[in-house]
Order: structure tokens, then C-alpha cells, then sequence
């Protein structure tokens, strides 16, 4: 048995979501007795080694300027030859933007299973079985896979970033057919100076009780001092409060920090199917009975305009500012 995992990188590093899938993919190989690789398309970014560390063996790469602007079904055909050429069994994505637009793509194309979402390693004593979330986190699903060719896309934060190796991995340059896209980017505009929500460790959210843009700063300013990305929930970011790439829920961004602060955010079902991911959730909000408080880990019952302050003072004091 082979395992491919699917590298995604921006900016000449490899995204952390890639790093968390190569850790899954590495303890599947030590799982099944086989061995993991890694597959980066476009050109290559600067860390690729680093790859060793995680349990990657070798790291093939598809160094193609065309393969610079990520095109789902571009991506799909390169990522179907190089896994015939180096015959892999099992491709590991993670469950992220572009994992999302690729692994259904290349299920179809290989006629493989495909279980998007994973949170653990599958269990093999009895087939093939892949345990996923479902119902926006509410529930749970053991899917069983019983094709040859197996596809697994990996929730993010869900199985952690685990080294279990201390060599560098190898890197060789594999030669594939690159079909021409049928979509041009003209340019890409990327948000500068902040931490992307789908990377952060640690997320601080207002919602509509901070009552308006003017008093943001408290959002920002906790942000900053923890080096957490800011968020934000719907009606805000429809109201202009916050831009729209902040806005996390069911019809937002997705994400699954280790911290999560929710600040005058009621918590409705919508918003926490994007946020129930969160390994620990903060809730402050002077609404007992807010509904995000029976998700919360921990919750402050009282005015945001008052607590806040107060955490940003305790923030400080820890941190010797």
C-alpha cells in the first residue's frame, strides 16, 4: 500500500492545513506497514524538507508555472498521473478550500471512495473504515471504503500537526502531461498584514452586541495581543460593520481554532455549525440564556463594554506590557 498526500503551499511555504495532512498521512503509512509521499504542484515552495519531519519519505514535485494558479480540474488531472505513476492506493487531502474542490473531482476520475472530513485514522481490522463529522459537527459517521483506490480529505485541526520523523525529505521532480485550463487568472488580491481565520491558532469574534465599527478596537486589540485573526459573525459582515472574509458560520468560513472567543454573539445554530470545531470556546455575552453559551467552554455572563477591558488588562499584565 502507497500514500500520496496532496501539498498545498501560498507564498513559498506550505499552508499549516498541509502540514496536518502530511502528519495524518504518515501515521496511516506506519498504521498499514507501507510508506508516505507527498505531491506539490507549481513552484515548489521554500520548506519542502521540512516535509521529513512530518514522515514524509519524498516529496514529488510538478514544477510547472502553469500550475501556479490552482485550477480544480488542472489539478485533478496532474494529481490522477502522478498517482499512477508512482502507484499510491491512498491520496490524502485536506478537507480545505482546495481540497474540497479537487478530492471530489479526482473520486470521480479514479473511481475511488471518497470520505471527506475525516477526524481519525481509519479503522482497518474490519475493512476499511473512516470516521468523518456530519451535521455540521453535530453528529458522527463511520464510513466504510472498499474500492482499490481510496481518497481521504482531513478535517483541519482535527487530528493535530505530529512530527514523527528527523531526516529531510527527498525531493524529485516528476514529469506529468498538464492539460491547458480553461479559466485565466488575471490577478490574484490577497489580504495583507493579517492572520488567515483557516490558520489561525487562535480566533477572536464580535458579533452585533459591540454595537457598532467604532468600538472594534477591543476586538483588535485582544486579537493582537494573543497574535490571533480577527472574525466576525453574518449580520455584522452584512451590515459592513467587518469585511465579508472575516464572517464565520454555516454560510461563511469554517473554522476549528484551539480558541475561540465569541464576543456579543447570541450564537445561532447558523454561526456555530461554523465555529463547534473549536477545541475551546469563549463566550462573553450579558444574555444568560444566548444560546452560545451551551456550546461555550467557558462563559462570562456581562456587558462586553466592561469585561473586555478587564481581559485585555489581565492579557497585558501576563505578557509584562
Amino acid at each position: 500500500m502507497s500514500i500520496l498526500v496532496y501539498i498545498d503551499h501560498s507564498d513559498g511555504h506550505i499552508k499549516k492545513q498541509s502540514l496536518e495532512a502530511a502528519a495524518y498521512a504518515a501515521a496511516l503509512a506506519a498504521q498499514s506497514n507501507s510508506k508516505a509521499d507527498a505531491v506539490i504542484l507549481g513552484t515548489p515552495p521554500t520548506d519542502v524538507a521540512v516535509l521529513g519531519n512530518y514522515g514524509i519519505q519524498k516529496a514529488y514535485t510538478v514544477s510547472d508555472a502553469a500550475l501556479d494558479s490552482f485550477d480544480s480540474q488542472v489539478y485533478c488531472s496532474v494529481i490522477a498521473q502522478v498517482a499512477e505513476k508512482v502507484a499510491a492506493d491512498i491520496i490524502v487531502f485536506s478537507n480545505n478550500a482546495n481540497g474540497k474542490a479537487v478530492a471530489p473531482r479526482l473520486s470521480a476520475k479514479l473511481k475511488a471512495g471518497l470520505v471527506a472530513g475525516a477526524i481519525a485514522l481509519p479503522d482497518t481490522s474490519n475493512g476499511f473504515v473512516v470516521k468523518k463529522s456530519v451535521f455540521s459537527g453535530k453528529a458522527f459517521a463511520n464510513i466504510s471504503i472498499s474500492s482499490a483506490k481510496k481518497i481521504i480529505s482531513v478535517n483541519p485541526n482535527s487530528f493535530g500537526i505530529k512530527t514523527s520523523g528527523t531526516e529531510n525529505a527527498v525531493t524529485e521532480n516528476i514529469t506529468v502531461a498538464v492539460p491547458a485550463a480553461k479559466t485565466k487568472v488575471d490577478a490574484v488580491n490577497k489580504i495583507k498584514g493579517e492572520i488567515p481565520l483557516s490558520e489561525a491558532e487562535i480566533v477572536v469574534s464580535g458579533g452585533r452586541g459591540l454595537k457598532g465599527p467604532e468600538n472594534w478596537g477591543m476586538v483588535t486589540e485582544l486579537a493582537d495581543l494573543l497574535g490571533a485573526a480577527t472574525a466576525c459573525s453574518r449580520p455584522v459582515a452584512d451590515v459592513n460593520w467587518r469585511p465579508h472574509h472575516e464572517h464565520v458560520g454555516q454560510t461563511g468560513l469554517a473554522i476549528a481554532p484551539n480558541l475561540y472567543f465569541a464576543i456579543g454573539i447570541s450564537g445561532a445554530i447558523q454561526h456555530l455549525a461554523g465555529v463547534n470545531r473549536s477545541k475551546t470556546i469563549v463566550v462573553i455575552n450579558k444574555d444568560p440564556e444566548a444560546p452560545f453559551f451551551k456550546a461555550a467552554d467557558y462563559g462570562i455572563v456581562g456587558d462586553a463594554f466592561e469585561v473586555m477591558p478587564k481581559i485585555i488588562e489581565a492579557v497585558k499584565k501576563l505578557k509584562g506590557k
